[in-house]
């Protein structure tokens, strides 16, 4: 085949797209549909609670659109890292939704899962045979307590697994987690494109339109592979691609300028070439993929470790702010010194000032200069009711604190709703962020025929 098309909907499936942008996608007969759908980027609670990342309502509406014009046109619709989190329960529910289209459009497909689910055994064993270690030094080394505690374990898939689902005459592949750039790099691998350009393609559409400017998750991009470079343009006239764009975007989510590793590989992109053709489109060439000679995946798990309770409120006292910090600690001790009866262990209380260091925290270069602040209070404690608890006592302390040069007694803190104290639920830590060498893939295909 002289060039490759891959439809990118947008950067994560449920954020929503311009169906106008998608039909100009269709309009250049793409090869195939491909989405990514999951991140870590919101931390560990998505794979811990069993969520999603979008709504049930954002993602039918995102995949009704795909799914009512690729399926007549026989375009394979691909969609990586499932519900966000990439879990048997987030595959299964995305399965349900793509079910329920299938019925009230009267389509039957042949729909190939691939599960990421990984059992806890085959991860202790690995770990008892060294064959596991941290995806980076601040990654706590992995025991067997930790694994036992994780609510499920994923592993991100290459694109073998994707690879041969699209050899196996899949219509629809839902993908558990994969590497955000595998499911674009398995339909050009599919089609005898090189690996490198394949990948490079994925590294680029996996985020939508955010290669372009202006750059947005939400709306649609089209990569085209070749034999000795893959070209992106914008589907929405509204943006364009330019090289700077498409460059920094090469750039995005690395640890190295130029080095980045996958799933038995390594792509290199220190000869990489941007042309600019024109009329929005760019060129790139250059990109080289290196196999691992050990293929290592990573592991993704998360456990509970507490529950959390917070409060919101507003300050525009000068008096207030001009010590707000010594104010905080002054509140955490008098709250440490009304409950003696429980351990400081069991719960922890923290203070975030937004607009005064609260993003940055001690890294902040700016100094202080605004006239009023939001205060975030947060408290995580082994059970639900000691977070509350303990947070009712912290915020009823912090607003009435009679702190020196104190003008009013009405009150130190000012409540944008009521209730005042919202109770999170349950918090979740990576109990497994690690890599696990592999000799065999430990991916399960399951092929249904859905529909009507």
């Amino acid at each position: 085949m002289k060039e490759v098309r891959i439809l990118s909907p947008c950067g994560m499936l449920g954020y929503g797209f311009p169906e106008g942008s998608f039909r100009r996608g269709m309009e250049a007969r793409p090869h195939a549909i491909v989405v990514d759908a999951g991140s870590t980027d919101a931390g560990p609670h998505k794979l811990g609670a069993g969520v999603s990342i979008v709504s049930r309502r954002a993602l039918k509406k995102d995949l009704e659109i795909m799914i009512s014009h690729g399926v007549p046109a026989k375009v394979p619709i691909i969609i990586g890292s499932a519900g966000g989190a990439g879990a048997k329960v987030h595959v299964e529910s995305t399965v349900e939704v793509i079910r329920e289209i299938l019925g009230e459009r009267g389509f039957s497909v042949k729909l190939a899962i691939i599960w990421a689910d990984i059992v806890k055994d085959q991860v202790i064993k690995a770990h008892q045979n060294g064959n596991v270690r941290p995806m980076s030094p601040n990654v706590p080394d992995l025991t067997e307590k930790r694994i036992l505690e994780t609510n499920g374990i994923v592993a991100q898939m290459g694109h073998g697994p994707i690879l041969e689902a699209l050899e196996g005459g899949a219509e629809i592949i839902v993908c558990g987690r994969a590497y955000d750039p595998s499911p674009f790099a398995a339909v050009g691998i599919f089609h005898g494109k090189d690996e490198g350009l394949s990948y490079h393609l994925g590294k680029i559409l996996e985020c939508g339109a955010l290669c372009a400017e202006p750059g947005t998750t939400k709306d649609s991009i089209l990569g085209t592979i070749k034999d000795d470079c893959f070209t992106v343009r914008s589907l929405n006239p509204s943006r364009i691609c330019t090289k700077i764009s498409v460059a920094a975007h090469t750039f995005y989510e690395k640890e190295h300028p130029f080095l980045l590793h996958g799933p038995g590989f390594l792509l290199d992109l220190s000869d990489c070439r941007f042309t600019e053709l024109g009329e929005g489109e760019v060129k790139v060439s250059g990109s080289r993929y290196i196999p691992s000679e050990q293929h290592s995946i990573k592991l993704e798990g998360a456990r509970k470790t507490s529950y959390r309770t917070v409060v919101f409120a507003g300050i525009r006292d000068p008096i207030l702010l001009k010590n707000i910090q010594d104010i905080e600690l002054q509140v955490e001790k008098q709250v440490y010194a009304y409950y003696p009866e429980i351990s400081r262990e069991s719960y922890q209380i923290r203070f975030y000032n937004y607009g005064m260091d609260a993003v940055l925290g001690s890294r902040e270069t700016e100094a202080f200069s605004g006239h009023e602040i939001g205060v975030l209070l947060e408290v995580t404690a082994e059970t639900q009711e000691l977070a509350s608890s303990v947070c009712a006592t912290a915020r009823s302390t912090f607003l009435h604190y009679g702190h020196e040069g104190r003008k009013s007694t009405a009150g130190n803190l000012a409540f944008p709703f009521a209730p005042s104290d919202v109770e999170c639920g349950p918090v979740y830590e990576f109990s497994v962020y690690h890599l696990m060498e592999i000799s065999e893939s430990p991916f399960k295909i399951e092929y249904r025929q859905e529909g009507a």
